[in-house]
């Protein structure tokens, strides 16, 4: 009778570790581990791209093995941080722009800006006329510019939404790219030979541009002129302006053909009523003259202090 293998018991058998493993046994993962311990989760880590730091709102991509990131030589790549850049970044500056006032170059790169008014919560509670702050981004709720207004106490007070002013617009290095500049002047279209003026400078004392009101008995008219005093746009906002509802200009070429708009946004009921802080948006050709641009962007708040200033110094006093 043929030998039998030896029978092994049950116990010892599974005891004994198998020849080529898949799986670490119990014991075995200090001695033999599966994945190098290269971190306490047990995973190996991306190594980081070497670089310069990278800016407020963005992370460096990880370089994965096998994966080469195709980028120029000494440039880190960078990839937005989730629900990040959207709040606190500022728009980066477009490189190469020739013949460029300096601080303009973002308006190359953009067609649409929104531009929100600062609350003042010692103007909405007391009725003390503080001077206008404002914010600039564009679509991607990047911020664009800054702007302020210089004006003394007794001109707010005394003269309300029709006083002259100096707007400052800042960049993100509180560099003054902009200036704006309006008169002490009439607005009723019972005076057509002293409306509304603003000049726009870039740098300040440069004048690039100015916004004129023209006489309209029905709707408010203004031009944008270039630098050398030649209409190139016209604006014109409605006949008559809802309350409750967006508030559109719409601006024109010389031939009447719709190429942008300046609308007042409504922004809700209590704020409406209690505070005269407001949000616009403009929109414009992409390839229009950047000094143009920027000559509507004065626009905008000459139609903000004309139209939407509470002309009581508070609505909340009504």
């Amino acid at each position: 009778m043929a030998d039998t293998p030896e029978k092994v018991p049950l116990e010892e058998k599974q005891q004994q570790p198998p020849a080529n493993p898949l799986y670490p046994t119990l014991g075995q993962e200090a001695a033999n581990p599966l994945l190098p311990q290269t971190n306490p989760q047990g995973y190996p880590m991306a190594p980081m791209a070497t670089g310069p730091p990278a800016p407020p709102g963005y992370m460096p991509v990880p370089q994965m093995a096998g994966m080469p990131i195709m980028t120029q030589p000494g440039v880190m790549q960078m990839q937005p941080v989730l629900g990040q850049q959207q709040v606190t970044g500022w728009m980066p500056i477009p490189q190469g722009i020739p013949n460029c006032p300096p601080g303009l170059e973002y308006l190359t790169a953009v067609d649409q800006l929104l531009v929100h008014q600062q609350v003042e919560l010692l103007e909405a509670f007391t009725g003390f006329e503080t001077a206008n702050k404002y914010t600039v981004k564009n679509t991607l709720g990047q911020k664009v510019y800054w702007a302020v207004e210089d004006t003394t106490c007794c001109t707010r007070m005394c003269c309300g939404p029709d006083r002259p002013f100096d707007i400052k617009i800042m960049d993100n290095f509180q560099n003054e790219v902009l200036h704006l500049r309006r008169d002490l002047r009439c607005k009723s279209c019972c005076f057509p030979c002293c409306l509304q003026k603003l000049e726009v400078s870039a740098p300040p004392g440069n004048v690039i541009g100015t916004v004129v009101q023209k006489w309209s008995l029905c709707r408010p008219v203004f031009d944008i002129r270039d630098r050398n005093n030649e209409t190139v746009l016209t604006i014109r906002g409605p006949v008559c302006q809802c309350p409750c509802s967006d508030i559109k200009f719409a601006v024109f070429t010389k031939d009447g053909t719709e190429v942008g708009k300046v609308t007042k946004q409504w922004t809700g009921f209590v704020q409406e009523h209690f505070t005269d802080a407001d949000n616009f948006g403009i929109n414009f050709p992409m390839d229009l003259d950047v000094r143009v641009k920027a000559t509507m962007l004065g626009a905008l708040f000459l139609i903000d202090y004309m139209y939407f200033e509470s002309s009581d110094n508070k609505k909340v006093r009504r």
